[in-house]
């Protein structure tokens, strides 16, 4: 069955007929997902990890070979533009990004490279997913050709033009980028060593629930990294907090200083009744809008979930529902929380200067 035509998957594969038994072998056992409607560009040429490194957010510039990470594109007041993985392979930086952003960013790189010695390609290469706690058994490695999987954020070359990566620690699964022409046959050997096929409703369940958020569904024109959990350095988030200039870097540095981000990503579980709100509905408490949902998915042990972004402090106990064509009644997962506000540097020490005077 094909992904909903009002989603930002459409035309790929939803599921195959069984949709929460292949959540269930997701949680159990082992399958692949085939991502191939994603963007991948590649650059090449000598200055290309320093050159991006003064475009965005992460520290990419002495990035090593076989490295994976997180990157963002911020706009002059540091809200998110662009999001993608990043892997460092054979003197290649591969960016990999949602369906619809793949020209637009290939685009703005292309007209930001001026005289480095930078090269900005669309090839024809195909996502593949691996996900389960059998990924790492003997039949998986020997039909991936590995004696053992790629560490966390770790990416190794496969003949014929492959790589396959473990993808950083907050992100779900193991990934393969593959050529095109060989999506197929790859995904017909990862089934013949066991891994059982499954739609991208199984990939946005567990990704719901581990709290991944997605670029454009659980982000809107008004996020900034700090509200989704992007910060953190290479493995570990999207934004280094130690690195130079870039767009966008002042509104980072200040609410880093601050500690005072306006909005946190939360886990939401819904009403089980028959309708379900959408992606861009607001969520209200008492009558009055305090956020907006984002991903909506029903998971196999959960039920229905959400990501939703909310007004930050909102109590995990404050009764919700969702606006839009259905009123959906909504709770905060409590363990999907950010810590409380906790002072940043810039407070703390005002806060010591305004004692000092007292």
């Amino acid at each position: 069955m094909p992904a909903p035509d009002t989603g930002p998957d459409a035309g790929a594969v939803w599921h195959y007929g069984d949709p929460l038994g292949e959540q269930r072998s997701a949680l159990d056992g082992v399958v692949v997902v085939d991502r191939s409607h994603r963007a991948v560009l590649t650059l090449t040429g000598a200055d290309r990890r320093t050159w991006l490194h003064s475009l965005t957010t992460q520290h990419v510039s002495e990035l090593p070979d076989g490295a994976v990470t997180e990157n963002l594109s911020l706009d002059s007041q540091g809200r998110v533009e662009d999001h993608w993985l990043q892997t460092e392979l054979g003197e290649v930086t591969y960016l990999d990004t949602e369906p619809w952003r793949g020209e637009p960013l290939a685009g703005y790189l292309r007209r930001m490279v001026f005289w480095s010695d930078v090269t900005v390609e669309a090839p024809a290469l195909a996502v593949l997913s691996l996900l389960g706690p059998e990924v790492d058994t003997p039949p998986m490695r020997a039909a991936l050709g590995v004696d053992a999987l790629p560490a966390a954020a770790t990416a190794v070359p496969l003949p014929g033009g492959v790589l396959v990566r473990r993808n950083p620690a907050r992100t779900i699964g193991v990934d393969l980028l593959v050529p095109a022409a060989d999506r197929e046959s790859w995904f017909d050997r990862l089934v013949a060593a066991g891994a059982r096929p499954a739609g991208l409703w199984a990939y946005e369940a567990m990704r719901v629930a581990a709290r991944w958020p997605r670029l454009g569904v659980d982000t809107d024109e008004r996020t900034i990294p700090h509200e989704v959990g992007w910060i953190g350095g290479p493995g570990q988030g999207a934004v280094h907090l130690d690195k130079g200039c870039y767009r966008g870097q002042e509104t980072v540095a200040r609410v880093h200083n601050l500690g005072r981000p306006p909005r946190m990503l939360v886990l939401l579980h819904l009403d089980g009744g028959a309708d379900r709100p959408a992606a861009g509905d607001p969520v209200l408490a008492g009558g009055r809008p305090v956020g907006r949902l984002g991903t909506v998915v029903d998971h196999v042990e959960q039920g229905p979930i959400a990501l939703a972004l909310l007004k930050r402090g909102l109590p995990a106990d404050t009764e919700l529902a969702t606006g839009g064509e259905h009123a959906v009644p909504a709770a905060v997962d409590p363990d999907s929380l950010p810590p409380p506000n906790a002072p940043g540097a810039g407070r703390r020490a005002v806060e010591q200067l305004r004692g000092g005077h007292a």
